[in-house]
Parts: structure tokens; C-alpha cells; sequence
């Protein structure tokens, strides 16, 4: 039975806001509770509101390596599901997220000690590391390439929500006295994981997860039920017949094969789908979302309650963007939303360093701001939920969740950088620290995604793999997609492009066990 009887797209929306809303809250609270009197007390070690100087410079490194725990947590979290995703299903592993990132949150607000709540933010972000490698999968698995990107594009929303939620209630509690100001937020993250413990066990379980567990049946209702059809129609047997297919192409996976290319460029394909995750972290947001008070505070010079304002509206405005990129991703594809916000951020970027440097400036303060909202447009756009969906749409099923693990450490390994160093880079360098980031957007991640990303729109899981299959190199990717066909299915396309059992045939010496049974298995097929 599945979630109040759902069928099809409805169903398959129920997915999203079921399980994603934590992602934004987690990642927003602890950063506007630095300033606060009753958190300086409490943990006068990562003070830099009312301190100067040498210990100003000391504590903002302890400052940032407390607010990181949280994002390196989640980094081992997304390791973790190297081995264990696969062996638990996309269900269990969310619901033991849950289960941990509500330990972690205890931990964290009944904290009387910084090492305390050091081993809160480690433990809730282990946790959570676990539902950001698995959500996408499951949600993109469950969703019809037609509006597959849509669906899990409004990831982004509900981050970008949990964001607004997380700087509201930041300003609401900062009014209050005591230690419930910074208590209550973070406890509140207890609520979101339990309406997670408690809608997950009513949604359907991946049918591609199903299917490589040898549960066809299963699989075929979960099926129908996404497509508001029956299980023995000829569009449900086709899907479960490119499902066997990606993986008889794949043969007996092992995590050691994403490291070397082989016909299935599983090398290039992980490549990908980190360097996604990377320029997502390494574009300047967690600069903004984790010490977006700080900044408003302490360089543009605004009073608490008003930088605490301004930056909950940052978060709401964001949110309010994000539908953007949901209603257009699978119109426009992906590869154009990744080069227009990689474009926009790196001038926001540009901006805001420019701006930033007269502080006494009403005018420039007040263009600052404008360009730190303008690039929540942005990014939300192009990187906030469509880099986890473009890691899911080009690994092919059998090694989905490793390369997908890896791609979501990824990005929170590169976010437990950007967290570390941001502190100590806007007590150091100042403005010029944006500058970085405008650097990055421009000159890496534009000219990567452009010659190196093809595009995924409009075609089924399965079919992606017939694009890395008919690529020769990672320079002729791009154009492989751009030529082929869209909605064949997978079977359809590598018959007509001649890629069969004797192009596959080189998997044996590829030093990939195992797809030495693949090209019969498929040519069989």
C-alpha cells in the first residue's frame, strides 16, 4: 500500500517533501547562533563577536572547525553508503539517517561543553550524510525521465526552505534570554527527522533497487503504482526489460571498477559526477548560508537584528527562486542551467568583493546586499538540487550508490573546506575572499560543465549509459548526446549505434571482473 493510496506523479511528488526538508535547516541554524549572548557564554572558545585581534584570528579557526564537525559527519555518512546502501535499500538507509541525525541533535542541544557539541555535530551529520546520498537516487529512480528533473529539482525548494525556516526561528529565538535561544533550534531538528521516521516506511521502495535484488515482481507494482498504470503493460515490461539490461551491461560490480573506465567510462562517469558536486560547494555558497549573519554583521556593518532579518529573507527569497530552475530544468536541460548560474554567481561574486570594501558606504552596503540576494537566484537555479540529480542520471545502476556516495562526500567535503576556511579567510583577506569564488564560477566550473558534462534531459536512466558507451574519449561526450536519439530506451539505441556484444567485448581486459559475462548476457538479451 503506498502513501495515503497515491498513484503516478502525485505519488511520485510525495517522495520530495517527505524526506529533504532537514537538509536546508541543518546546514543554516548553527550559523545564526554565533553571535548570540547565551552561545558566547556557553562556548566563549569560538567567540569572535566581542573578541579582537590574536584571539579574534584563534577563535574564528576553533569557530570554523565546530561549525565544519557538522559537514564532515556528513561526509563519513555519504562513505558510509558506499557499502552499506546497497545492502539496505534506499528505505532503511533513510530511516536509519533519521534515527541518527535525531541522536545527534540531542546531543548537540543538551550541549553544557564544546566537545559535546562537537560530537553532536559529527553524529547528526553522520547521519545525515546518509539521507543526501540516498534521497536522490531514490527519488530519481522513481521518477519518468519526462519530469524526472523537476522532481527531484524540488529538492532545491525544500532545502531553500529549511533554510528560511532555520534563519526565522534563529531570529525569533534571539529575542528570547538564556540558553533556550540556541537550544530550541537546534532541538527543532529533532522534528524533521521524525516526520521522516514517520511517512518513509508508506513511500514505495526503488524499483531499480528491487529489480538488481531480484524483486521483479515487487518492482513491477511499485511501477504501475509511479505510473498510475497496471504491473503487466507493455510500457512496465519494456522498463523492467532496460533495467536488466544496464545491469547484465554492467556485470558483477565492485566498488574498485568506478576507478577505471572500461566501455561503461565508469572513471569518467564518477569524474563527473564529483567535480558536479564540487563546483556546487566551491560556487560560494556555504559562504554565504553558514556565516551569512556574520557577514551581514561584522563587514557590512549592519546591527544584529537587522543582519538576522536580512538574512532569514536572504534564505525565504531563495526559496521563492527556486521553483525556477524546477519549472525549467527539463525544458532548457541541464547543462544550460549549470553555465547560466555558473556565469551569475561568479558576477555576484565579483560584486559583492567590489562593494563589500566600503563599509561605510550606505549605497555600497546596500548593493552588496541586493547582489547577495541576486545570487540566491542563481544558484538554486543551476547547483542546489541539480547536481544531485545529474549524479544520478549518469551512473548507471549497478554502481549508482557508490558513485553517488562519492560524489555527495564530495560535496561535503569540499563543504567542510569552505566552512573551515571561511571564517579565517574573512578575518584575513576580507573582501578579496569573494574573489576566489567569482574565480572559481568563471574560469573552472563554466568551461568544465561545457566541454566536459553531456546532457541527461528527457532520457531514461538506462539510456544514459548508451551515451559513455559511444564515447571514444571524455572530449566527445558532449556530442555523442547532442547526436543521439531521445526516447528509444536504452535497448533500442545500442542496437542502432552498433554498440553490441563485439564492442563490449574489450570489457574482459579491462580490469572490470566480471563484464566478461556481460556481452552474452546482453546480446541474449
Amino acid at each position: 500500500m503506498t502513501y495515503l493510496n497515491l498513484r503516478g506523479a502525485k505519488l511520485q511528488a510525495a517522495q520530495i517533501w517527505a524526506v529533504i526538508m532537514p537538509f536546508g535547516y541543518n546546514n543554516s541554524v548553527a550559523g545564526g547562533l554565533l553571535g548570540l549572548s547565551s552561545w558566547i557564554a556557553t562556548f566563549p572558545q569560538i567567540d569572535t563577536t566581542t573578541t579582537t585581534g590574536s584571539v579574534k584570528t584563534h577563535n574564528s579557526t576553533v569557530q570554523g572547525t565546530v561549525v565544519a564537525m557538522y559537514t564532515l559527519g556528513c561526509f563519513f555518512g555519504c562513505i558510509d553508503c558506499i557499502w552499506l546502501g546497497d545492502r539496505l535499500g534506499r528505505k532503511k538507509t533513510i530511516l536509519l539517517a533519521a534515527a541518527t541525525n535525531i541522536l545527534g541533535a540531542i546531543i548537540q542541544c543538551t550541549s553544557f561543553s564544546l566537545p559535546q557539541l562537537i560530537v553532536g555535530r559529527l553524529v547528526s551529520g553522520f547521519g545525515f550524510g546518509h539521507l543526501t546520498a540516498t534521497a536522490p537516487n531514490w527519488q530519481a529512480e522513481c521518477s519518468g525521465a519526462a519530469h524526472r528533473g523537476a522532481a527531484v529539482m524540488l529538492e532545491g525548494l525544500f532545502i531553500s526552505t529549511g533554510l528560511a525556516i532555520g534563519g526565522w526561528v534563529n531570529l525569533g529565538m534571539s529575542f528570547h534570554k538564556g540558553s533556550i535561544a540556541w537550544r530550541f533550534p537546534l532541538a527543532l531538528s529533532i522534528l524533521w527527522s521524525l516526520f521522516i521516521l514517520l511517512n518513509t516506511p508508506f513511500m514505495p521502495e526503488s524499483p531499480r533497487w528491487l529489480v538488481q535484488h531480484n524483486r521483479e515482481e515487487e518492482a513491477r507494482i511499485v511501477l504501475a503504482d509511479l505510473n498510475d498504470t497496471e504491473p503487466d503493460t507493455d510500457s512496465i515490461n519494456m522498463a523492467i526489460s532496460e533495467i536488466q539490461l544496464s545491469l547484465e551491461l554492467a556485470g558483477q560490480a565492485e566498488f574498485r571498477h568506478i576507478f577505471k573506465n572500461g566501455p561503461l567510462r565508469l572513471f569518467q562517469r564518477t569524474c563527473l559526477a564529483c567535480a558536479a558536486q564540487c563546483f556546487q560547494q566551491m560556487g560560494g555558497i556555504n559562504a554565504l548560508a553558514f556565516y551569512q549573519t556574520t557577514i551581514f554583521t561584522e563587514d557590512l556593518g549592519l546591527a544584529k537584528t537587522t543582519a538576522r532579518i536580512v538574512s532569514a529573507s536572504v534564505f525565504t527569497w531563495q526559496a521563492i527562486c527556486s521553483p525556477i530552475g524546477v519549472l525549467t530544468v527539463d525544458h532548457f536541460g541541464r547543462r544550460k542551467l549549470m553555465l547560466f548560474s555558473a556565469f551569475g554567481m561568479g558576477m555576484c561574486m565579483a560584486i559583492i568583493a567590489g562593494t563589500s570594501t566600503q563599509s561605510q558606504n550606505v549605497a555600497a552596503i546596500g548593493a552588496a546586499a541586493a547582489f547577495i540576494f541576486l545570487f540566491s537566484l542563481f544558484f538554486p537555479t543551476g547547483f542546489l538540487g541539480l547536481t544531485f540529480l545529474y549524479a544520478a542520471e549518469i551512473s548507471p545502476l549497478a554502481y549508482r550508490v557508490p558513485i553517488t556516495a562519492m560524489s555527495t562526500g564530495t560535496a561535503w567535503l569540499f563543504n567542510f573546506v569552505v566552512a573551515e576556511v571561511t571564517p579565517v579567510g574573512l578575518s584575513t583577506i576580507s573582501h578579496r575572499y569573494y574573489i576566489i569564488f567569482a574565480a572559481i564560477n568563471w574560469f573552472l566550473t563554466f568551461p568544465a560543465v561545457y566541454f566536459f558534462f553531456p546532457e541527461t534531459n528527457s532520457r531514461q536512466l538506462e539510456e544514459v549509459d548508451a551515451i559513455f558507451l559511444n564515447s571514444k574519449s571524455v572530449f566527445d561526450t558532449v556530442s555523442v548526446a547532442a547526436r543521439m536519439p531521445r526516447g528509444q530506451g536504452a535497448r533500442d539505441i545500442i542496437e542502432k549505434t552498433g554498440t553490441d556484444a563485439a564492442h563490449l567485448e574489450s570489457a574482459a581486459g579491462s580490469g572490470l571482473p566480471g563484464n566478461e559475462t556481460a556481452p552474452k548476457q546482453a546480446s541474449d538479451a
